[in-house]
């Protein structure tokens, strides 16, 4: 047998941000997880997502040290159309967010845009345009 994909983990520096974070995007994360140090929720299709303090991760990773720079990686949310691209990248910067790439019509039949999440992750927003 071979491994299957199963969780996707990130280190936070503020739990509750990052938790406000993901809710604001539909994420089902229970009430009172911003008190705990591991926070995991299963997605619809059986991926789960998970969040560590850093605390926690230097636990049993005691050199641990967050990585700076650009994100290596994004996590994409599918949104219903177009109009929720600008919608949900409104609402979140609204709320104090990072946006780094404010919605635009891509040229690969998309309309995108980028945020990053409070600990620097690239979170991105995409529906297809009309006709795509």
């Amino acid at each position: 047998m071979t491994p299957h994909f199963d969780l996707i983990g990130m280190a936070v520096t503020d739990m509750g941000r990052t938790l406000d974070f993901y809710r604001r995007l539909g994420l089902a994360i229970p009430p009172g997880a911003e008190r705990e140090p591991h926070v995991e929720i299963t997605l619809d299709n059986g991926v789960r997502l998970a969040w560590d303090a850093v605390e926690m991760v230097r636990t049993f990773n005691p050199g641990y040290t967050p990585a700076t720079g650009s994100p290596r990686m994004n996590l994409a949310f599918r949104c219903a159309d177009p109009a929720e691209v600008d919608r949900w990248y409104a609402e979140l910067t609204a709320a104090g967010h990072h946006g780094h790439l404010p919605p635009w019509d891509a040229f690969w039949g998309q309309r995108y845009a980028v945020l990053h999440d409070p600990d620097g992750n690239g979170v991105d927003l995409f529906a297809p345009l009309d006709g795509a």
